[in-house]
């Protein structure tokens, strides 16, 4: 919360930067991505975003969870006010609380939440003695087992899990998983040229980010699928540990200005195919095969979409298909996250550019990139 009123302060110096943030705390994963770094998800990111999602320009909102929590301080008080339980992606209903002052924040009640049925009214939250207990006790109890847990320790050892137990990935617990949930796994690179590899881990990114559009789907992150990336067996299994109920494989062939895609969807709970394709198509068509897929994943699922998502789905975000190359090989060396690989993601993003100087994904790239330099002793901060 610190850091979250830290940046909105900052932000009242650059009106042009239009933000919103959202908290919320729950469980996260380690996931290691394909460099063996750990990396995070899970369903407290997931709740964060969706928590973000309901607010415009300016808004800081938490949610009902963190709230009770900063409301212990009589400090933070005044500045928490209730929107009420919400409704958010998949039906899933959560108390959103917006926090605001006369320095932070954005008083108003958040567009998307106009009209729609909230209760109780927008109110300051409150902190009562019956929370106050109930922590208290919480607390003592939290108290009596690390105590026990240390008087055990240091008479057996074996008591406490290893570092290597602690990083290792969790059980898999049974949980109900939704019909309209969906892992797009890698793309195997067919190509004879395995420098087309950029152009496999592209398509994939594409139609996952298509998928994403469809709010009535539940799409897992590339990040937590990027592990599978060398032709998994037991589909099954990594669908249970993803949380979904269908998978998507696919492997792409790329030769001079021709391009293959082929296509699985598959039931992960009978690992029966649901629908397959394959696509032949020139380079300029990539994008309506990005497009035909994700709308027939969405209607072979059930998915319901808007017009506005049937739009978003078929965006052609540039006509010119160098500059799209070249916007692939930008992102697939992003994703290395390595010094040398980002100075390479930048030159290609730049090049990308000037093939096409509207596109706004390649100034987005470029824009991802400056971000993490620093942080790979890649260069400082700059502005594109």
């Amino acid at each position: 919360m610190q850091c979250a009123m830290e940046i909105a302060r900052a932000l009242k110096n650059h009106p042009q930067i239009r933000l919103r943030m959202g908290v919320h705390s729950g469980p996260v994963d380690q996931v290691k991505d394909v460099n063996d770094r750990l990396n995070v998800a899970g369903t407290g990111m997931n709740m964060a975003q969706r928590v973000m999602a309901c607010g415009d320009a300016g808004h800081v909102l938490l949610s009902k969870r963190v709230a009770e929590d900063l409301a212990q301080d009589k400090l933070w008080q005044p500045h928490l006010h209730e929107l009420g339980e919400i409704e958010l992606k998949h039906g899933r209903k959560l108390g959103i609380v917006n926090l605001y002052s006369g320095e932070i924040g954005n008083p108003n009640v958040p567009e998307k939440l106009k009209g729609a049925s909230r209760q109780p009214a927008e109110r300051p939250v409150r902190f009562g003695w019956l929370r106050l207990i109930k922590i208290a006790t919480l607390l003592l109890i939290c108290l009596l087992a690390a105590t026990t847990v240390i008087i055990l320790s240091r008479h057996r050892g074996n008591y406490l899990p290893s570092a290597q137990t602690l990083t290792s990935p969790a059980p898999v617990k049974e949980t109900s998983v939704a019909e309209k949930s969906i892992a797009v796994l890698p793309f195997e690179n067919l190509s004879h040229d395995p420098d087309n590899a950029y152009f496999a881990d592209g398509i994939q990114e594409e139609i996952l980010a298509r998928l994403a559009k469809i709010a009535d789907l539940k799409v897992i992150s590339r990040t937590s699928t990027q592990p599978y990336k060398s032709s998994p067996d037991n589909l099954p299994q990594i669908a249970k540990r993803l949380g979904v109920a269908n998978i998507l494989e696919g492997s792409v062939q790329k030769s001079a200005d021709k391009v293959r895609v082929n296509v699985e969807l598959i039931s992960a709970a009978t690992d029966a195919h649901l629908w397959a394709d394959t696509f032949d198509r020139k380079l300029t068509d990539v994008f309506a095969v990005e497009s035909e897929v994700a709308t027939k994943i969405a209607e072979t699922l059930q998915a319901k979409l808007t017009g506005a998502e049937r739009n978003a789905i078929a965006a052609r975000p540039t006509e010119n298909t160098q500059a799209y190359q070249l916007y692939l090989k930008g992102r697939f060396f992003w994703n290395k996250r390595t010094g040398e690989n980002l100075k390479k993601a930048a030159d290609y993003f730049n090049q990308a550019i000037a093939a096409d100087p509207n596109y706004a994904f390649a100034y987005v790239g470029l824009a991802d990139t400056y971000v993490l330099m620093p942080f790979y002793a890649a260069g400082a901060p700059r502005d594109c």
